[in-house]
């Protein structure tokens, strides 16, 4: 039988190791590293197929897992365009009137119940609601005490607008409140409070409906990241308790209350406006003679309804016709005479 190198190899080192017994151990382990590197590098020949065939598999999942792990806002973000997708599709087959119109809307009444003011780390002025008379005699009384609010930044030019303008910074589930905004907040009474900017308009537009004899009344302004929260869990568990299961009680939700984080209430230019005559954040008050009035006037004073019907699609909010947003009088009369939303007026702009 033909010896092979390796028993050559052998032999060699062994005859060494006879000869220079003092040589025994660092002659045994090189032995011992030289027959282990020609296994391994023998190996690799004879399965050089089969081991590209693993590289590539390992080199792929290396790099497409480098795609998978994303921060949280980028997590954020995908559940965002998710729930877009969800809600486009479903308007693109379902008739409008199939969705949530039919459910029943909780005000804010009905949504804290439970929920003590401390908890909510608010008083219960904010849960209140307040005529124009009551606005007038807070301001009456602020300018005796000196001024409750100042306006830290000047009116948006009536020349020119812009995306970036601070009226018309966009607030929905794609684009959440800006981790840097800050709020100008201004005192309507009580503990409630709206960017100090728009309570000029806000109270020339109560005084002009007042005037034409319908008393409008303003509720939910301001809200905080953790009140938001608050009303969006309820909601949850509102639907829960119908029978939903959660993901079916979290889309409801948020067809109806915006998730924390993502609401116009947050950047205190959004307030719910009903009436002394009709107080219920429902869809019935947009029939109402001050439902009517303020479609027909608001832009006159800056301000828009923010959620129109027909337009879920687009905003991923149903109907609100309680629901106002101030946005400077020069984009509030092109939204309005155009029948179209901040989304839409926004995407022109850029």
């Amino acid at each position: 039988m033909k010896r092979t190198w390796k028993d050559n190899l052998t032999a060699k080192m062994r005859q060494q190791i006879k000869n220079h017994r003092q040589l025994k151990l660092p002659i045994t382990a090189g032995m011992v590293l030289i027959t282990l590197f020609y296994n391994i590098c023998f190996y690799f020949v004879c399965n050089t197929k089969r081991l590209a065939s693993v590289l590539v598999i390992v080199i792929f999942f290396i790099v497409s897992s480098s795609f998978s792990f994303l921060t949280e806002a980028d997590q954020m973000e995908l559940v965002y365009e998710s729930e877009w997708a969800e809600i486009q599709e479903s308007y693109e087959y379902v008739p409008t009137t199939f969705h949530i119109r039919d459910e029943k809307v909780l005000d804010d009444d009905d949504v804290l119940e439970g929920y003590d003011n401390e908890e909510l780390n608010v008083s219960a002025d904010e849960i209140d609601q307040y005529s124009l008379d009551d606005i007038l005699e807070a301001n009456e009384a602020s300018k005796g005490m000196g001024s409750t609010y100042t306006e830290t930044a000047p009116k948006v030019s009536d020349s020119k607008l812009s995306k970036d303008d601070w009226q018309l910074v966009l607030v929905n589930k794609q684009h959440p409140v800006p981790e840097d905004y800050k709020v100008t907040l201004g005192r309507i009474k009580g503990s409630m409070k709206c960017d100090a900017r728009i309570i000029e308009d806000l109270t020339a537009m109560m005084q002009a409906a007042k005037a034409d004899g319908i008393s409008l009344v303003v509720c939910s302004p301001y809200r905080d990241y953790n009140r938001q929260t608050v009303l969006f869990d309820r909601k949850i568990d509102y639907y829960m308790e119908e029978g939903h299961s959660y993901m079916e009680a979290y889309k409801l939700a948020s067809m109806t209350v915006t998730v924390p984080g993502a609401s116009e209430h947050q950047i205190g230019l959004a307030l719910d406006i009903v009436s002394t005559t009709y107080s219920w954040l429902e869809i019935d008050f947009g029939e109402t003679v001050a439902g009517k009035w303020l479609r027909e006037h608001c832009d006159e004073y800056g301000f828009i309804l923010r959620y129109p019907e027909g337009k879920e699609y687009i905003t991923g909010i149903q109907y609100e016709p309680w629901h106002f947003r101030y946005v400077g009088k020069e984009a509030a009369v092109q939204i309005m005479e155009r029948d179209i939303t901040l989304e839409e007026f926004i995407e022109e702009l850029e």
